[in-house]
């Protein structure tokens, strides 16, 4: 029995001993937390309520029984508050915070640890990375250091510091779950942050505030969150510190950002596009246009071919090109590797700047040429002309209207509809009905294709493959 005691005695012992060492594994953030937060700010803004116009003609007489149908209805002014949070980068009053915190805002308070309150002015924006510089007139502030993100590693901690749902500063801790995480933005027109993922519990109102390491140094800038409830749930995403630095810079300078410029207009590279442009794995941007008189062209860069490389820099996803890109300076010449019809080659280019006149505005138009052949043939489609104008456009020399389409056909099995334009089949441009026909005829059969088309104005390639 005795024995049996000091055996249970000793388990219970080695348990606490367990649990001891692994607490002292564990970070103390305590340090870190209380040396950072004097630099760390509560932004709140007001937006105003635009006043409503009347809808009566200027110079008109209306009777008084339908005035008050078109009068503005005198409803309260209502104003717009939002919330956020930053960080000082300067003991002058210079601090970051995200672009969509203070868009618009009329008014920008921002309230220290200590309680003391400034009015915030905008030295500069910058939508695209959304970062804003604000300045307030004092000096001798705390602030933080940005730090090389290039040197942050998936697995580390890091810690944030903000004001989530207006809870003032307050701080979570986690590990970088990725970098370099991709987000393309629709609303403009690309990705050109190489964001860092943490699982970092990031709610409303942390947008703008600083992420750590744990020397204390600040590797990104809180911006995003994947969410379906609006709270955290573990997916968080954080601008790096070296895109921020530079746009600091930047904003100090000149209160904008230049961006290199390429123009073209990219998709992804699937299993089926790799092996018709014969890469051994699917991997770069393809090129589905470029731009009339960008730096592309000029450099003599086509559609169809695919971008491998930029500058030294493997681009493995398509959205992994804009950021690149965007971060070299405008003017420089550099090397761009790519394959075209099978073959690897280098091509130098010279970039442009980026800015909001450089992309590819909307597609129209109509053709009222007269269809020629049928539904059927190898591609199983009924073609037409293309009006010079609609052809302007799109900027391209030429292409064929699918104007009805055989289900059955490779063409529709491809996920070609009525209405789409084709400009290349294989490695050849089809620049009229002629030309079309003679490409057509040509084309092996039982290998896969590349096909590239305009579908409601929007170039893509896709892959078919025609039967013997």
């Amino acid at each position: 029995m005795n024995m049996m005691l000091r055996s249970l005695a000793l388990v219970i012992f080695i348990g606490v001993l367990s649990v001891g060492a692994s607490a002292r594994s564990l970070p103390d953030f305590s340090e870190l937390i209380e040396n950072a937060s004097p630099a760390v700010v509560k932004i709140n803004t007001l937006t105003k309520r635009k006043k409503s116009h009347s809808r009566i003609p200027q110079g008109q007489n209306i009777p008084d029984i339908f005035r008050h149908f078109l009068e503005p209805r005198q409803m309260p002014e209502r104003n717009m508050h939002s919330m956020g949070s930053g960080f000082f980068v300067s003991s002058d009053g210079y601090l970051l915070t995200n672009n969509h915190v203070i868009e618009d805002a009329d008014e920008i308070v921002i309230r220290m640890v200590d309680r003391r309150e400034y009015d915030a002015t905008v030295i500069g924006t910058d939508p695209l990375s959304d970062l804003a510089l604000l300045k307030i007139e004092e000096t001798g502030l705390p602030f933080l250091t940005l730090a090389d993100s290039k040197k942050l590693k998936v697995g580390e901690w890091v810690v944030a510091i903000g004001s989530p749902f207006g809870l003032d500063f307050s701080a979570s801790a986690g590990i970088v779950s990725a970098i370099g995480r991709s987000i393309p933005n629709q609303e403009l027109q690309g990705n050109y942050v190489p964001f860092i993922q943490t699982d970092v519990a990031i709610n409303p109102g942390n947008s703008g505030g600083p992420l750590f390491n744990m020397d204390g140094e600040v590797v990104g800038v809180n911006s995003q969150i994947y969410t379906r409830s609006g709270g955290s749930i573990g997916l968080s995403f954080a601008i790096p510190a070296n895109v921020a630095s530079n746009v600091v810079s930047q904003l100090k300078d000149k209160q904008r950002v230049d961006r290199g410029w390429l123009g073209v207009v990219i998709q992804p590279v699937d299993k089926d596009l790799a092996e018709s442009f014969g890469l051994d794995k699917p991997s770069g941007a393809l090129i589905g246009q470029v731009v009339q008189g960008s730096p592309a062209e000029k450099s003599g860069l086509r559609a169809g071919d695919i971008v491998i490389k930029f500058n030294g820099i493997e681009i493995i996803d398509s959205t992994d090109l804009p950021v690149v890109v965007g971060v070299t300076e405008p003017g420089k010449k550099v090397p761009v590797d790519i394959v075209r019809e099978r073959k690897k080659r280098v091509i130098k280019v010279t970039l442009g700047v980026r800015n909001d006149d450089t992309d590819l505005g909307s597609i129209g138009g109509g053709s009222k040429r007269k269809p020629e052949g049928k539904a059927g043939g190898r591609l199983g489609v009924l073609i037409e002309g293309v009006d010079s104008n609609e052809l302007k456009k799109l900027r391209i020399k030429g292409g064929v209207r699918i104007v009805a389409i055989d289900p059955e056909g490779a063409a529709a099995q491809a996920g070609l509809r009525n209405g789409d334009i084709i400009a290349q089949l294989g490695f050849s441009e089809v620049p009229s009905v002629k030309a079309f026909k003679k490409v057509v005829a040509a084309l092996p059969a039982e290998r896969l294709l590349p096909i590239r088309f305009f579908s409601r104005g929007n170039p893509q390639f896709r892959t078919f493959s025609l039967e013997k």
